[in-house]
């Protein structure tokens, strides 16, 4: 949630920021609501002044043995009054925190213009193409051919963009997660946390989820409400909500694994083939909450950490900077790594690692205490996937397949195999 004080003090500058996003803010409709705001505010503490000072008035009749009667009416109707007054207030604020929640991040300032991906700028990239001297199959072939990847069962089990891993590749997938894991806090200094795979509606207003995307939730029928965790992202952050961090403890670092849950509302006909975009898929995310004045330098080496997965795997990959419309809700600013799909010819996404500034915290009141004025100040949220693992899955398998179909297991994934070296 953005500032509140921006749209007070710098409306245009809002305006012209959300543009760029190709958001188009109603500024006539916030003008409106902020004015009747302040309005009944001003009307509701004149109100709370008056009924302070008759029942000091009505103190001081009862000392001098007058009749009371008439102050007491004047503070029943005083309290009517108020009551609306504040039952008025409770409304338009009520009506302005959902239209503060409706409005995205602002951009960073380095966040290029434009309108699609195809805007986004390549920053970087890295590795080796693989050379085939025969036809590259995808990781459906792949997987089928194995019969280690089956598409029928899952949707038996669960319905379309399910599957079922097994043997080799099972095993494939767990090793991923392991060396992901080991790698993020061993050497990069992360916390692991085991964390709830369902979550209540105010840890999803606190990272941005809700209420712009719950259709692409899926939703529990419990009550209160629970829905299924899109990212780790949603219970990692929200260890912070309401919380006030002493400033020695920050960075806090944390890495999670987690299953994670998307209903891809409005995702149909694109990549429905395989694993590429699941209703399911397994995901370990980092996360890193810091000081305002680190959260630049932090962003750069949260996303190095990401990279460092994809370097040990020696996957080719790129870092994309994304531009301004396809950047996500709640971030100031995101890299994406994409990785090389031998059998597509393409890069595609593996990893976001984003900036959201100020916006998560201050729908979390995620807060530090600066030593210097003693006073709470909003921290910065950043974090990332470290990776995806279904899609670090796929790009092992397409990188590292033979001419018979078998795949060869990256030696930084040997550890983690128990003797095995070849799947097929």
């Amino acid at each position: 949630m953005l500032d509140p004080r921006l749209f007070r003090t710098e409306l245009d500058f809002v305006v012209a920021q959300l543009a760029r996003r190709n958001f188009a803010f109603d500024a006539t409709a916030y003008a409106t609501l902020e004015a009747r705001r302040k309005d009944v505010q001003v009307k509701t503490q004149a109100l709370q002044n008056q009924r302070n000072s008759n029942a000091k008035a009505i103190g001081q009749a009862k000392a001098k043995g007058e009749d009371v009667q008439p102050l007491l009416d004047q503070v029943a109707e005083l309290g009517d009054a108020l009551k609306a007054a504040e039952t008025e207030l409770t409304s338009i604020q009520t009506d302005m925190d959902s239209l503060m929640s409706s409005i995205p991040n602002i951009l960073d300032e380095v966040v290029p213009e434009g309108k699609s991906e195809d805007a986004n700028v390549e920053v970087s990239r890295w590795g080796e193409l693989p050379e085939f001297d025969f036809a590259a199959k995808d990781h459906v072939d792949l997987g089928m051919h194995l019969q280690g990847m089956d598409f029928e069962l899952g949707a038996k089990i669960a319905g379309t963009r399910f599957v079922v891993l097994n043997g080799g590749l099972a095993r494939l997938q767990r090793a991923i997660i392991q060396l992901m894991l080991d790698t993020h806090t061993d050497e990069h200094g992360y916390n692991e946390v085991y964390v709830p795979f369902l979550v209540n509606t105010e840890s999803l207003r606190g990272t941005g989820q809700l209420p712009k995307f719950e259709d692409d939730l899926f939703k529990a029928h419990s009550n209160p409400d629970l829905y299924l965790i899109p990212t780790a992202e949603v219970p990692v952050t929200n260890i912070v909500r309401d919380v006030i961090i002493d400033a020695k403890d920050l960075p806090l670092k944390f890495v999670c694994h987690s299953p994670c849950f998307r209903s891809e509302a409005g995702a149909y006909g694109r990549d429905v083939r395989g694993m590429i975009r699941q209703h399911q898929f397994e995901k370990v995310e980092i996360v890193q909450i810091v000081k305002p004045e680190d959260s630049a330098r932090v962003h750069e080496e949260l996303t190095l950490h990401a990279e460092v997965i994809l370097k040990k795997l020696n996957l080719p990959y790129r870092k994309m900077l994304l531009c301004a419309d396809d950047t996500g809700f709640s971030s100031a600013k995101t890299y994406d790594l994409e990785v090389w799909l031998p059998a597509q010819g393409a890069y595609r996404e593996i990893s976001s690692c984003s900036n959201f500034k100020d916006f998560q915290a201050r729908r979390l009141q995620a807060r530090w205490r600066n030593p210097e004025t003693g006073k709470p100040e909003l921290v910065h949220t950043i974090n990332g996937s470290g990776l995806a693992a279904g899609r670090t899955l796929i790009a092992v398998m397409e990188n590292y397949q033979d001419a018979e179909g078998h795949i060869h297991i990256p030696e930084a994934l040997l550890p983690y195999m128990g003797g095995l070296t070849v799947i097929g």
